[in-house]
């Protein structure tokens, strides 16, 4: 199968090209343990992220996917205030790109489509994480996660894209590793492609069904007839 419509490919950022959760990690429980609450694994973190970092803390304090409810405004606000500071502090030195998303990248972008980055990750953090990587001018647009009011799963984001390049649903790709991806896209009303690696809560992105679903990204060369 191929795909000879797109013109536009959004790309989500943590768990798709980047693997970032070390770091997160690092923050989440130096956030936790800095208000007296017990710490949190990077295990746990794995699978607390995709939310945005509010959610991502929220549920770190909570020690569950499920947030507390008795947990306050107040103690969240702190929270991802300190959160953000400690996250500032690692220098993402931790963090990496998966295999072959450099390459993936760069051939998508000789190639003649349009890459765009659609990410839930809050938009300060965003530019020293691509220049760090050497993708930042890949990329026409870059979305954070608070650039618009509401995160992924909502189309917000993907819709924008649409209007500011003045193309059809159909000539846009969507490709993530979580089921807000792939909701994201269909709202939207264009392709997905999951990743099998990631962040998903512990799901399989198969079960989310997006249009493709492969276990290394350079797999996207293939189907959208991209030759080396």
């Amino acid at each position: 199968m191929s795909l000879s419509s797109i013109k536009l490919i959004a790309f989500d950022l943590d768990g798709t090209l980047l693997d970032s959760v070390p770091d997160l990690a690092v923050a989440a429980d130096q956030t936790v343990q800095s208000l007296g609450y017990s710490s949190v694994s990077e295990m746990q973190v794995r699978d607390y992220v995709g939310n945005g970092a509010d959610v991502l803390i929220a549920r770190s304090l909570s020690q569950s996917l499920t947030i507390n409810p008795d947990l306050s405004d107040e103690i969240k606000a702190t929270a991802r205030e300190r959160f953000d500071e400690f996250y500032a502090q690692t220098g993402h030195k931790l963090s990496h790109l998966y295999p072959q998303v450099k390459e993936t990248l760069a051939q998508l972008h000789s190639a003649g489509f349009r890459l765009a980055l659609v990410t839930n990750k809050p938009s300060k953090f965003v530019p020293d994480v691509l220049v760090q990587h050497g993708i930042e001018h890949l990329f026409t647009d870059v979305i954070g996660g608070d650039t618009f009011p509401i995160k992924k799963p909502d189309p917000i984001a993907l819709n924008w894209l649409l209007d500011k390049h003045q193309l059809t649903a159909k000539e846009m790709l969507m490709v993530g590793d979580s089921k807000n991806d792939i909701l994201a896209a269909k709202n939207a009303g264009c392709y997905s492609f999951g990743l099998t690696y990631g962040y998903n809560h512990g799901e399989p992105i198969s079960a989310s069904n997006p249009d493709y679903v492969a276990d290394c990204i350079d797999q996207l060369l293939d189907v959208l007839r991209v030759s080396a």
